[in-house]
């Protein structure tokens, strides 16, 4: 498997400040590649959270009080959506309908994540692995 998708780091959570659910740390990587200005945030190396909540426009926060809502991103936040055309996997560019249409897509992706070939923490805005979203 590829680094990204098998990582055993322990899941750091926090509660989002608005819809008071617990969402898992991501990289400071990860926001840095999804911001829409990303030299206009001062960004520490730590403690920073996805909320993948479709009902509540913070995409990320920290424990110190910054929420960057969804506006603030170029990437849209699939996560967010739930329309058959989501992107389920940013690094290969598939949507759901794509995964549904054509079951072997799922085979290509484990196969690209197997020789290292996906990016899937700074690709996808939640900073993890895709696989978990296709289709059974």
């Amino acid at each position: 498997m590829s680094q990204c998708c098998s990582q055993n780091r322990p899941a750091r959570k926090l509660e989002c400040p608005i819809n008071k659910h617990e969402y898992v740390q991501v990289a400071v990587k990860t926001l840095l590649h999804h911001l829409k200005e990303p030299w206009n945030y001062s960004l520490k190396d730590h403690g920073y959270y996805f909320c993948n909540a479709t009902d509540c426009d913070v995409a990320y926060f920290s424990a110190d009080g910054l929420i960057i809502n969804k506006s603030e991103l170029r990437t849209p936040l699939a996560a967010k959506e739930e329309c058959e055309e989501r992107m389920i996997c940013y690094c290969f560019g598939i949507s759901l309908a794509d995964a549904k249409a054509n079951p072997a897509i799922k085979n290509f992706v484990i196969q690209q994540t197997k020789l290292g070939n996906c990016a899937c923490e700074t690709s996808n805005p939640s900073g993890r692995c895709c696989l978990k979203d296709f289709p059974s």
